[in-house]
């Protein structure tokens, strides 16, 4: 069964990092686009990060040089590590996986993407 998990959200202070995880069962990992999404409250998910299968990679503007998306291939996970976090970047993170595999480029845009995980909480103190 297809299923997508995030862990490794968690409280940090400023400045501090955290690495999301995102294990993906049942897809066929290697040759899907995958992204990392946040949400605010009351607002609409805002890409932050996707990855092709030909491993081009995408990144918003307010987290170029902070955020690092990587995937294993080996192990079906995606990962997120932010550093130089920052309070801005308080939200729910999710992933999301195009399982019909249309993407031909790492797509920030989450109307693109299928399948959704749970989401982790991620929230950074001034």
């Amino acid at each position: 069964q297809e299923h997508l998990k995030e862990s490794g959200g968690g409280s940090v202070q400023s400045g501090g990092s955290l690495k999301l995880s995102c294990a993906a069962s049942g897809y066929t990992y290697s040759t899907s686009c995958m992204g990392w999404f946040r949400q605010y409250p009351a607002r609409e998910r805002e890409g932050v990060a996707a990855i092709n299968s030909d491993g081009s990679i995408s990144y918003a503007d307010s987290v170029k040089g902070r955020f690092t998306i990587s995937q294993d291939n080996i192990k079906n996970t995606l990962y997120l590590q932010m550093n130089s976090l920052k309070p801005d970047d308080t939200a729910m993170y999710y992933c999301a996986i195009d399982r019909a595999q249309r993407l031909k480029y790492p797509s920030l845009e989450s109307f693109h993407y299928t399948d959704w995980g749970q989401g982790t909480q991620v929230t950074v103190s001034s």
